[in-house]
């Protein structure tokens, strides 16, 4: 575990570029293994690969891009379905940032 610093995390990439790293692919490996995997890797790509971490309020939160329905071409999916496994993708992923840096909600 690494020791979290929150005014570090500012310059997330440069301090903590690793971590990152390993909670996005922590997240994507357990959503590839309860989605299609077509889909989770279209999200990975179209969409999360411009989202965006952030700590605030003690906790983190995700921002995704504007109109990540429109940016996802790989695969077909009605939006309240992509809305519904974007919510998921970005719980998990927090949750694993939160269990990466040892930061509890």
């Amino acid at each position: 575990m690494t020791d979290f610093d929150p005014e570090k995390f500012e310059d997330k990439y440069a301090n903590y570029f690793p971590e990152l790293q390993r909670a996005y692919k922590n997240a994507f490996e357990t959503m590839n293994d309860e989605f299609d995997s077509s889909l989770i890797h279209g999200v990975d790509q179209q969409i999360l690969n411009e989202s965006e971490p952030f700590y605030e309020d003690d906790d983190f939160s995700v921002q995704l891009p504007d109109d990540p329905a429109e940016r996802l071409t790989a695969v077909e999916i009605d939006d309240d379905e992509l809305d519904a496994v974007l919510d998921r993708y970005v719980d998990e992923i927090e949750s694993e940032l939160r269990r990466v840096f040892g930061v509890e909600a």
